[in-house]
């Protein structure tokens, strides 16, 4: 069985790391670069960087950014963002990242995951999708849909639909977040993550809730994510990442503990 990565995001906003209660009243809590060394040492297996602002207000990466967390940590490491083109991706890879997520520009325009992913390989593809609770329909059945722009626009389209269509277009993982769990510490949306799971065969990476290491244990088992995503429970210091690993451990969870 592989280990179940534990991921630690950075929600970058005009150069601070932010953290917000679903996708709203952001508060600084620190700096990226910084942040992200801090969570290496500690054992996370990857870090993701997103500049949260980046697609709603039109904004390229901030490459230099980008560059300096590069530097600093020796894990893999993506960043989402305001990537619209393949030249972005270019732009972000050649400046240290492993990974680039794709997230509204790849719903806008769903070439960009085939182009990425024939330019770079699957493994450097995440497609970054932000869903929300409906009632079922003809148009949604999953009940679950997609939403771009940070969460600020809704899309009408069937998030396990868009999934596995990102998969068939050459995505090599998804990271899905929920946007009614995001940042409640409640746990994450397990009946979704699981759907995902279940339909796909590339890596699903849970967001979205995290609270308590329990959580994370129920979306790796129950709710069959690949990884977990965490970030309010780490960044205000109530645990830390090696105490996450340690939990899961016990709990009969594989996970990489040696770096």
């Amino acid at each position: 069985m592989l280990s179940k990565r534990i991921i630690v995001c950075l929600d970058v906003k005009d150069g601070k790391t932010t953290k917000g209660i679903k996708f709203k009243d952001n508060v600084e809590v620190g700096d990226p670069v910084e942040m992200a060394e801090k969570y290496y040492q500690e054992g996370a297996d990857e870090i993701v960087f997103y500049d949260i602002t980046a697609s709603a207000e039109h904004r390229g990466i901030m490459i230099d950014v980008v560059r300096r967390t590069a530097e600093r940590i020796f894990i893999p490491f993506s960043v989402g963002g305001g990537i619209k083109s393949v030249e972005d991706m270019r732009q972000v890879l050649l400046a240290g990242a492993e990974k680039v997520s794709v997230n509204t520009a790849a719903v806008l325009n769903p070439k960009l995951i085939y182009e990425g992913a024939k330019a770079f390989g699957s493994q450097c593809i995440v497609l970054g999708m932000d869903v929300k609770k409906v009632e079922p329909s003809s148009k949604i059945p999953s009940g679950y849909e997609v939403w771009i722009k940070g969460g600020r626009q809704p899309m009408g389209i069937d998030a396990v639909w868009w999934a596995k269509e990102a998969e068939n277009l050459g995505a090599g993982e998804i990271c899905l977040n929920s946007i009614d769990a995001d940042g409640t510490k409640e746990g994450y949306e397990l009946t979704i993550t699981r759907m995902i799971a279940e339909a796909v065969n590339i890596p699903v990476i849970a967001s979205g809730g995290a609270g308590h290491p329990e959580h994370l244990y129920q979306v790796l088992t129950e709710g069959k994510a690949d990884a977990a995503l965490i970030a309010s429970m780490v960044h205000y210091g109530m645990y830390t990442v090696k105490e996450i690993k340690d939990y899961l451990a016990k709990k009969g969870v594989k996970v990489r503990t040696k770096w």
